[in-house]
């Protein structure tokens, strides 16, 4: 097994270092740190904690990764950071183990960007293919769908369920769950459609697109009760497992409403 760690780095002996693996100058592994095969920490980069960061995976400078989480209710109970394959973490990133109110786990999935300074809390559930621009925030709690992207210093509540192919507009704050396929954008976050330009490039055909949205204006229209309306959706598009999909994420039971079009904005 060959590793290239650089004379300067710190590495505790039981930390579990992969093939492959290369640490840069100044970098910092913690004793319970599980590295995979292929991983890459650039230089100044800190791993700590019951830590776990799988094949693949970059980490660039002044990133700081599994130190204990922002929560005044932790105590330092024993918790995780569960980071997959392949995601690209940059500059002074920051992401947090668990705590004993979320399950004890914080989770990221695989072939994520998350760019310069943006924030995974506590107990967060990320997804695959995610993208977070610079100076996102997620706050404790938060569910992240697969290929969701969070723009721009978006700040997003605790809680929150962000559905999978969701956008979230740049310097947005997120205060309401937001629907698969959902675009949302606001100085306080309104649903602003679907999130086209995104299911156009993910490979959604014309017919799909079309579907989701004629399903979205009629879940979202002004007659009748928001309940009604997604009754009379389940039965007109039971077929469609993308739409079955969005209804499902809008009846599970959240701590939050989800997002709705800003009557004014219409």
């Amino acid at each position: 097994m060959t590793h290239d760690i650089h004379p300067t780095a710190i590495i505790h002996p039981n930390a579990k270092i992969g093939a492959n693996v290369k640490i840069g100058p100044y970098s910092i592994v913690g004793e319970h740190v599980t590295l995979g095969d292929d991983v890459v920490l650039h230089s100044h980069v800190v791993v700590e904690g019951d830590t776990t960061i799988g094949a693949g995976t970059k980490i660039f400078p002044f990133a700081s990764i599994g130190h204990a989480p922002q929560d005044l209710k932790f105590h330092g109970e024993h918790s995780r950071l569960i980071i997959g394959k392949n995601n690209t973490i940059r500059e002074h990133v920051t992401m947090n183990p668990g705590t004993e109110h979320g399950g004890m786990e914080t989770r990221v999935g695989d072939n994520g960007l998350f760019m310069t300074a943006c924030h995974i809390a506590h107990d967060c559930q990320i997804g695959n293919n995610v993208i977070l621009a610079n100076n996102a925030t997620l706050a404790g709690h938060v569910t992240l769908g697969d290929f969701a992207f969070v723009g721009g210093l978006a700040a997003v509540h605790q809680f929150i369920r962000i559905g999978a192919h969701a956008v979230i507009g740049g310097m947005s704050g997120v205060e309401s769950d937001v629907i698969p396929y959902g675009r949302v954008k606001g100085e306080r976050a309104f649903l602003a459609g679907l999130n086209l330009i995104g299911l156009e490039r993910r490979g959604f055909t014309k017919d799909d697109i079309r579907m989701l949205q004629k399903a979205y204006n009629q879940l979202f229209a002004d007659d009748g009760t928001f309940e009604q309306r997604m009754e009379q959706v389940t039965k007109d598009y039971a077929d469609q497992p993308q739409i079955m999909e969005l209804i499902t994420f809008a009846r599970e039971k959240s701590r939050f409403p989800l997002c709705q079009p800003s009557r004014k904005a219409a």
